[in-house]
């Protein structure tokens, strides 16, 4: 889930792999679907949860991915759906945070364009910061981008 504010930032969470410490990586709200979610039930609960956000737009439909990856020792592939929410600037409540998500996430903050541009930290999607700016640009696409 990308939440922009309006000075158009992101928010992005920064992670790290309880099984290894040094893998550390930004990346947007989000987390799994639950059984019988719809992918738009599971972004506004994981956005309520990880952020304390509930009244907020979906937003579009923006980009698909599939991604395969480990995580504290179990490997995953999942099929990703990522929407686009424009929000006001808010300041983030990550008390609904449980399980691993209190090992897992390290801080969050809000993301500039220039920022993403110049980090040479790792984000998720790799290669977040033009995929972003073509979404600021642009606009979300009629039909959602495959990230592959």
């Amino acid at each position: 889930m990308l939440l922009i504010d309006e000075q158009g930032r992101v928010l992005l969470f920064q992670g790290q792999d309880p099984s290894n410490p040094s893998d550390i990586y930004w990346c947007p709200v989000g987390g799994g679907i639950e059984h019988g979610e719809s992918p738009e039930d599971a972004a506004r609960r994981e956005v309520k949860e990880e952020t304390g956000l509930s009244d907020f737009d979906l937003g579009s439909r923006v980009w698909n991915r599939r991604d395969e990856y480990s995580f504290n020792g179990k490997n995953y592939r999942v099929n990703e759906t990522w929407f686009l929410s424009h929000v006001r600037y808010f300041e983030v409540d990550t008390t609904a945070l449980f399980g691993l998500e209190h090992v897992s996430f390290v801080q969050y903050r809000w993301w500039s364009q220039n920022e993403l541009d110049q980090t040479t930290e790792l984000m998720t999607p790799r290669n977040l910061a033009p995929l972003l700016r073509d979404l600021i640009l642009n606009g979300a696409p009629e039909v959602p981008l495959e990230l592959g």
